[in-house]
């Protein structure tokens, strides 16, 4: 007869069926070092006899840690937040860690209600998760236990903050669009407030000069949407007509271009190549052709933060920025 729900298996029964105490028996499934080989092996075949199932949460409790993670993003709803959540979840998970989510929407006084509230809960961590891969203001000061800061870079120098490559995202890009033997490439990209967009622009002119060409035009930011897009590609072809490629700071701007230059009556890719960045399937996969573009590995950037703050649980954090490399997606937009 199977066991009932109220008679689920314990440490005490495994510990009798392998001949030991309870705490020999925990001591075993727990890994710890004081255990003698053949002793540990006899307790893991009772474990597993008797399809036992040891308390995460005890465990938890006895290693001084609730193996709860508290993230903070400021913009749930944004392009960037979803897919760093969804790759420090799956790596949460993997450990049999949950994840607390606190969207303080950018408001000071909803962040430190959070912030309070997490530490009541005991988390053992914080994930903090900006929305434009800028310079945030550092928490750490109000908080006792380890921080990583993904997709923006603190103000403190000695906290760790995981940001995407920009300036190497632009370099995939012009780089191969110089491969495609483009010598006329022109750059629009958003505001020049954003960090990303200034990078991204330094980035260009250094790839354009070691090739020896000119830009094809100066560099146009503007808003990151489709109709700065359109409208900066008639500014373009009406300014600086021998432009056969340009290198759009996001995939919407890029979606923007391409309907302005078929509108125009100039073909894509075979009389102007389009490259976007950020790889958002909505704009990217159903542009009118598919764009080619720069993925920025943001679930890679999610999983990286939670093997980063579990080393500095474990005693070993990390300080700086790490920039995380981006990868080119080529689709008909270039082809």
């Amino acid at each position: 007869m199977g066991r009932r729900r109220s008679d689920a298996v314990t440490l005490g029964d495994v510990a009798r069926l392998a001949g030991v105490s309870i705490a020999t028996a925990s001591k075993a499934i727990n890994d710890r070092g004081e255990v003698a080989t053949g002793t540990r092996a006899r307790v893991l075949r009772a474990a597993a006899e008797l399809s036992f199932q040891p308390n995460v949460l005890a465990q938890g409790l006895v290693a001084g840690r609730t193996r709860a993670i508290g993230l903070l993003t400021d913009e749930l709803d944004g392009r960037f937040a979803i897919p760093i959540l969804l790759g420090a979840e799956n790596a949460l998970s993997d450990q049999e860690m949950s994840v607390l989510l606190c969207d303080t929407r950018g408001d000071a006084i909803r962040r430190n209600h959070y912030i309070r509230t997490l530490l009541a809960r005991q988390v053992d961590g914080f994930i903090v998760v900006g929305d434009d891969n800028d310079v945030r203001a550092s928490l750490t000061a109000d908080l006792p236990v380890p921080a990583v800061y993904v997709y923006c870079r603190s103000t403190n120098p000695a906290d760790l903050s995981l940001v995407s490559d920009d300036e190497g995202g632009a370099r995939l890009a012009v780089e191969h669009l110089v491969a495609l033997r483009r010598k006329h490439i022109a750059h629009i990209t958003g505001p020049q407030s954003y960090r990303a967009a200034r990078d991204r622009a330094t980035a260009v002119a250094a790839v354009l000069a070691t090739h020896g060409l000119a830009p094809a035009g100066q560099v146009l930011h503007g808003e990151w949407s489709q109709r700065w897009g359109r409208h900066a590609a008639r500014l373009l072809v009406a300014t600086a007509p021998e432009t056969d490629a340009i290198f759009c700071g996001n995939d919407q701007i890029a979606s923007g271009v391409v309907q302005a230059l078929t509108a125009l009556g100039r073909r894509v890719p075979d009389d102007i190549a389009v490259v976007g960045y950020d790889n958002w399937e909505i704009f990217a996969a159903d542009c009118a052709p598919p764009l080619t573009t720069v993925d920025l590995n943001l679930e890679q950037l999610g999983t990286n933060a939670v093997a980063h703050l579990f080393a500095a649980l474990d005693g070993a954090s990390s300080s700086g920025v790490v920039r995380q490399p981006c990868r080119l997606v080529v689709r008909e937009s270039t082809a």
